[in-house]
């Protein structure tokens, strides 16, 4: 390891901390630059991923040449081919004019595929021919175009387990993580949690012209012992609030640091759990809406075959006693016991027509259709606001809005 270059680019890039697992990232970011090869950087959200392209490019011959960071999480799945690859003009409704895509304009230079495992499978398809021959075709166009372009991606995904449900694909992959660089958590930098927080503390007091933080012997202990689930960006948060809310004389002690601290359960996990937040909460929905809607309707036809139970058997003692006279039915006399079967008939013939509801409405994609559909119409058809209702991704609206043909 080359120490001293190690801390000129740490120094270069504002990179805080000592630990061997941070450096051993640093330094094979700054072997692999002068390469051409294609970086898969991995690590846990706000952990700090974003430096390393950076780092990449500048070490690169590349460096004179165009660096570009798409974040593709937040384009949307319909856009991401055209914003990526670029457009013929009419290739789409709205695609008034030729567009270039990042993979052009970055030509000669590198590209940087901030949270690459959100990619759809068609598009990572796409992704795969560019690293593998440099040629591209624009949405809407048939001419193959050509770029040359050093590809570092980067996820906090377990990209493993995304193989095995379907969601990446395993060529696409092997191709990405030629060089793999793992960046470390906060919480297995040891003293790097420490330096950290009087970065952020003495930014802050610059910032608002105001004395800066000390830490108390007891809250060191807790700030090294913290989960930090957020990693590096939640202690920035958490230091900045208490600049502004500490008072004289601006020393935090373990009691102060615990009330900005939030109750993280977490800590008490494995550290795989994490990766449970990766999931689409929709799809969750829809399993937890499955389950419900079945379980109602089996409980339903259980409901439905007791009462049918029920009415043939009072049926057959109607007819056992009709030589009876009189039939006592809550207390009053009635003549004869006939009315009392056909209102048992009546209650299953109920269930019956229950049932029937029920097999109507157990479409779960007509109940997501009429949900997308009222949402789309409350926001007058402004699908961020729509989407934002729906506790959904833009994306996943828009994927569900072609899906149901609601355009």
């Amino acid at each position: 390891m080359n120490t001293e270059e190690v801390v000129n680019m740490k120094r270069r890039f504002q990179i805080v901390g000592n630990s061997v697992e941070l450096n051993r990232a640093i330094d094979v970011a700054i072997q692999v630059a002068p390469t051409d090869l294609a970086v898969l950087v991995t690590g846990e959200s706000g952990s700090g991923k974003e430096s390393f392209p950076k780092i990449i490019h500048a070490g690169s011959i590349r460096k004179s040449k165009q660096y570009i960071a798409v974040n593709c999480g937040a384009i949307p799945e319909g856009t991401i081919d055209s914003e990526l690859f670029g457009h013929e003009k009419g290739a789409f409704t709205g695609a008034i004019n030729e567009r270039k895509g990042y993979f052009a304009e970055a030509n000669g230079g590198t590209i940087f595929l901030d949270e690459v495992a959100e990619l759809p499978l068609a598009t990572q398809a796409r992704l795969l021919r560019v690293l593998e021959s440099g040629e591209y075709i624009k949405v809407g166009s048939s001419k193959v175009e050509k770029t040359d372009v050093r590809i570092v991606a980067a996820t906090n995904v377990n990209l493993a387990e995304a193989i095995e449900k379907g969601r990446f694909r395993e060529d696409l992959y092997y191709r990405l993580s030629t060089i793999p660089i793992k960046v470390p958590p906060l919480r297995e930098r040891g003293n790097d949690i420490l330096l950290l927080f009087r970065k952020f503390a003495s930014d802050c007091s610059v910032k608002y012209h105001m004395p800066q933080l000390q830490l108390a012997d007891d809250a060191r202990e807790v700030l090294a012992s913290y989960y930090w689930p957020g990693n590096i960006r939640q202690l920035k948060n958490i230091t900045e609030q208490m600049s502004i809310m500490v008072p004289e004389p601006r020393v935090v002690t373990a009691q102060m640091l615990k009330e900005f601290l939030p109750d993280n359960r977490s800590r008490m996990l494995p550290v795989a759990l994490g990766t449970q937040h990766q999931e689409n909460s929709f799809e969750n929905e829809r399993e937890i809406l499955y389950k419900v809607l079945f379980d109602m309707r089996r409980d339903i036809t259980d409901l439905k075959a007791q009462v049918s139970r029920m009415s043939k058997d009072n049926h057959e003692q109607a007819s056992h006693h009709d030589s009876q006279p009189i039939q006592i039915l809550q207390g009053h006399s009635v003549t004869h016991a006939e009315p009392v079967a056909p209102a048992r008939q009546s209650i299953a013939d109920d269930i019956q027509d229950t049932e029937v509801y029920v097999e109507e409405t157990l479409s779960v994609d007509e109940v997501e259709k009429d949900l997308i559909r009222r949402a789309l119409a409350k926001h007058s058809g402004k699908r961020k606001n729509a989407a934002k209702d729906l506790n959904i991704s833009e994306r996943t609206l828009y994927r569900k809005i072609k899906e149901y043909n609601l355009e």
